[in-house]
């Protein structure tokens, strides 16, 4: 590639296609959801049929992601520091194709809207296509201990991360269902 910034709007897309997968089923999901107790129509009166819900849930995922996008760039760097002798950056510059593998995980979540399970599972297959090939062209520039450091590193921090985040909807579920008069 001659030009490096080509790639640079790349994870912005794959984002919006993501973001847009899953506000288009939990659209669909609200709809029937509302249909089933009968406010449908009485929610009409307030809110247009399509194009406000569909916004509302679109930035909603969209900043999920883009906060988990900023995440994952910041505990990146921070592994490349820890684990990497790479002081100039390269590591990140040959793995920024990676990209292209979100991009076109993204493509494919939109073909997989209608079902949560289909597009978590496309999500989940890119995560770890582009964290193997992230791997694969950070290994030519790091020792084998390296390596190993800045993997382990990465899996704690995100198994830690999910655990908490699990552990605290798990509470808040718990203290909204002691809430509720029986």
């Amino acid at each position: 590639m001659k030009n490096t910034y080509f790639t640079g709007y790349f994870p912005f897309i794959s984002i919006v296609l993501f973001s847009l997968s899953y506000s288009l089923f939990a659209q669909k999901w609200a709809i029937r959801q509302f249909v089933a107790f009968g406010l449908y129509d009485g929610l009409l009166s307030f809110f247009s049929s399509g194009g406000i819900r569909l916004t509302v849930l679109l930035l909603i995922f969209f900043m999920v992601l883009a906060a988990l996008k900023l995440i994952s760039d910041t505990v990146i760097r921070l592994s490349m520091l820890l684990f990497s002798k790479d002081h100039e950056g390269a590591v990140l510059k040959s793995a920024r194709m990676g990209s292209v593998i979100f991009l076109f995980g993204g493509g494919a979540s939109l073909l997989c809207s209608f079902s949560i399970l289909a597009i978590t599972l496309v999500f989940f297959i890119t995560t770890m296509s582009a964290f193997i090939y992230f791997v694969y062209q950070a290994g030519s520039y790091m020792t084998t201990a390296g390596l190993f450091g800045m993997v382990s590193f990465l899996v704690l921090f995100w198994s830690s991360l999910l655990t908490v985040t699990a552990f605290a909807i798990l509470k808040l579920y718990n203290g909204l269902a002691a809430s509720i008069p029986v």
